[in-house]
């Protein structure tokens, strides 16, 4: 569907920064990125990062982390203590500006974790600021959640507490010059306060915002045939959200509840409820899903590296977990000190092979109505295969989802294999098993 013809294009006005269309990114868990666990050590990850073709990094909460209640030994980066703070953990406010410094040369931009929704108990606003936080009929302080103990839920409805987390918000993008905001469980934040929050960060600098929310796929929970979510929070406030029913169709496939084609309910979907400027986030992993649902290799099992494959190449913006170029095949402890063991990085060619593709080619842009997604048949349900087209330039991706090789007729090219640069011209391409061929068409 063209943009000029959805009927609600006109409700999406969100103008991304001009860097964002090329762009993927990388999420970042300080904690477990080194053996230091700190902003400094990581920032010698950088230039590592861009050459892998990463465009925008992505930082769990940097904040001072609450002690009453706390889970663990170091507590949860999402129960924040102070937001206008520095975990010392983790570095100082110079170490943060040193990293995005140093990621602005790199041609990188950096986006805070934000958690508006929550504060941990000894944040100072409980007692500065009781009327700021939601009470039970007891006028007990309560969890958004009853199982996130170690934090209490904030209450939108006070004029005030919307003016100091706006002015915390703009804190770190005047005093450490981010670039945006990826913000936790927005859709339990009122969309007032997202909008208006927009509309002051962009009078700073132009800011990327990612929801971790999918509208597509709200809380409650969706049936297969269910599609009526929410939009509001892409209408004003923010660039992108999670592509989660994706992320749940994928681990369904691999579970053998789902077929590699009802890929294309979820497609047909996507572009009824928004226009193709909108940006989803696919992701096979990231801090929750490895530490609570399970690695990659845990879910998706031989399927893992093909569903990498779809998330780069499909329409949207790919997200890397740390530790996924190292094949990392552990759940990372969410609470505690647990280094990531980077084993000389065996998947990095995997990742900027897809990435940096991803980056140069013209139908792989993010939100462009003038790339053309076209399905392509084949005789077998174990393959999936399209090709994404502008200008004349084409890229053909096949994936394999069976434990046989197969094979599916290609149209004439002439052809050059993303992965083994080897020419192909036309006829019958050979799949591997579990496995996939990326083309691009020579012009």
């Amino acid at each position: 569907m063209s943009d000029d013809l959805h009927p609600h294009a006109h409700l999406f006005p969100v103008k991304h920064p001009a860097w964002a269309a090329d762009a993927t990114i990388y999420e970042v868990n300080i904690r477990q990125y080194t053996s230091e666990g700190t902003l400094r050590a990581f920032a010698e990850h950088l230039p590592r990062l861009a050459a892998m073709g990463v465009s925008i990094v992505w930082l769990m909460p940097i904040h001072p982390i609450g002690e009453v209640s706390r889970k663990g030994t170091r507590g949860s980066q999402y129960a924040v203590q102070d937001y206008f703070g520095v975990n010392p953990e983790f570095g100082t406010l110079d170490d943060l500006r040193q990293l995005v410094q140093q990621a602005h040369r790199l041609g990188l931009r950096v986006l805070l974790d934000w958690v508006a929704n929550h504060t941990s108990w000894d944040n100072p606003l409980v007692h500065e600021h009781p009327d700021w936080y939601q009470r039970d009929a007891q006028g007990q302080l309560v969890p958004p959640v009853p199982d996130w103990t170690d934090v209490v839920a904030l209450d939108y409805r006070q004029p005030e507490l919307r003016r100091y987390m706006t002015e915390a918000l703009l804190y770190w993008v005047r005093e450490a010059d981010i670039d945006g905001y990826r913000c936790d469980v927005a859709g339990l934040v009122p969309t007032s306060f997202w909008n208006d929050a927009r509309r002051a960060l962009d009078q700073v600098k132009p800011v990327f915002m990612l929801a971790e929310w999918d509208e597509l796929y709200p809380s409650g929970g969706l049936t297969w045939d269910n599609f009526d979510g929410d939009t509001k929070l892409l209408e004003q406030a923010f660039d992108m959200t999670f592509g989660l029913r994706l992320h749940y169709l994928l681990d369904h496939i691999a579970e053998g509840k789902a077929q590699l084609a009802d890929i294309d309910a979820y497609l047909a979907a996507e572009r009824a409820k928004y226009p193709s400027t909108v940006y989803l986030m696919h992701f096979t992993s990231n801090h929750d899903v490895n530490s609570w649902d399970g690695t990659e290799y845990e879910r998706l099992g031989p399927l893992a590296l093909l569903f990498a494959v779809l998330t780069v190449l499909l329409p949207g913006m790919p997200l890397v977990y740390s530790g996924q170029e190292a094949a990392l095949n552990r759940r990372l402890a969410f609470f505690d000190p647990d280094p990531i063991d980077w084993q000389d990085y065996p998947l990095q060619d995997f990742y900027t092979r897809l990435l940096q593709f991803k980056r140069r080619h013209p139908a792989l842009r993010n939100g462009d109505p003038l790339s053309r997604f076209r399905r392509l048949p084949s005789s077998s349900e174990s393959l999936y295969a399209f090709v994404r087209e502008k200008e004349g330039r084409a890229v053909l991706c096949v994936v394999n989802s069976s434990a046989e090789p197969l094979s599916l007729p290609i149209e004439v090219g002439p052809w050059t294999d993303v992965f083994n640069e080897v020419q192909v011209t036309a006829g019958e391409l050979a799949v591997p098993a579990h496995g996939w061929r990326v083309l691009e068409k020579v012009a």
